[in-house]
């Protein structure tokens, strides 16, 4: 008896892509001057993961310019970043255009992480029978929701095209521990990208380590008094509540009010190659018009 074959939900972390290509790509302009290299990339890549994986489904998230969460608990969170560059926040408005060209339907919610979106659209569809999700993202922050090869992450690695899938195996090989405890992980380790702080002295393999022992930052302050490991106690004393704080601020809320009711609602169309061939022309994608016509 023939396998059955498994339905695909393609969830988009917009942001992350968008970012990568604009500091990937040489500064590529539009017959109008406009600078386009961040939607050459995600153009690209939409016309090839649509036309080579067909997924069933596909929704993309968005961050918004509003203060996060995440950013009224910490002050300092994503703090040491330096202003967006006007050429990248001109392509992020235009890039909500390019996903509804494909025919892609794009989601953003105040107060909330592109992040926040996928985790919570992953946590809706995952129990579907007969669907596997599918997150693309330029961000390992995703990887926390992988669970065996049911939820996945499509990395976009170093270019504009190449990826790499992350299963649960793939990523208990990179980091000694399940994606689940991705969060506890920063909890000691911090995030620099982030400026997430973490516990200073405590490294990605003192961090697995624990971890695998005890599973949780909780639990190994729940047990820090009986721990016959002096250096680790002393790195640890006092730093309870930073680790917390941290594990917080690296966790995704699944809890974003997305207003999707059912996966009906995100099917994918088929491509209108006349639209795209037009929209292409006027941002001097000749390539891309090529790649259409093939």
């Amino acid at each position: 008896m023939a396998e059955k074959k498994m339905n695909v939900l393609l969830l988009i972390d917009a942001n992350s892509l968008i970012h990568r290509f604009f500091h990937a790509l040489p500064p590529f302009t539009a017959p109008n001057g406009q600078p386009t290299n961040a939607l050459y990339g995600l153009s690209g890549v939409l016309l090839k993961i649509i036309r080579e994986q067909s997924p069933d489904y596909i929704a993309a998230a968005f961050d918004r310019p509003e203060k996060t969460f995440r950013e009224e608990e910490y002050k300092e969170y994503k703090a040491q970043r330096p202003p967006t560059a006007s050429e990248l926040v001109q392509q992020i408005i235009i890039a909500h255009e390019v996903f509804g060209w494909f025919g892609v339907k794009t989601y953003e919610i105040p107060g909330f992480e592109a992040d926040d979106i996928v985790a919570t659209l992953t946590d809706k569809f995952k129990t579907e029978p007969d669907l596997r999700v599918v997150i693309l993202s330029g961000d390992l922050d995703n990887l926390q929701l992988v669970e065996g090869e049911k939820v996945v992450v499509q990395f976009l690695k170093t270019g504009v095209t190449e990826t790499v899938i992350y299963d649960e195996a793939a990523v208990e090989k990179k980091y000694g521990i399940k994606p689940i405890q991705l969060p506890d992980y920063k909890g000691f380790v911090g995030d620099v990208s982030d400026n997430i702080p973490g516990v200073a002295g405590i490294g990605p393999k003192t961090a697995s380590a624990l971890l695998k022992e005890y599973e949780t930052v909780e639990k190994v302050f729940e047990d820090l008094a009986i721990n016959t490991n002096k250096s680790i106690v002393k790195k640890l004393e006092n730093k309870e509540k930073i680790a917390l704080l941290s594990k917080r601020l690296a966790t995704m809320r699944r809890d974003a009010s997305v207003k999707i009711e059912n996966l009906g609602e995100i099917k994918t169309p088929p491509l209108n190659k006349e639209l795209l061939k037009q929209e292409f022309t006027k941002l001097g994608f000749k390539s891309l018009v090529e790649r259409l016509e093939k």
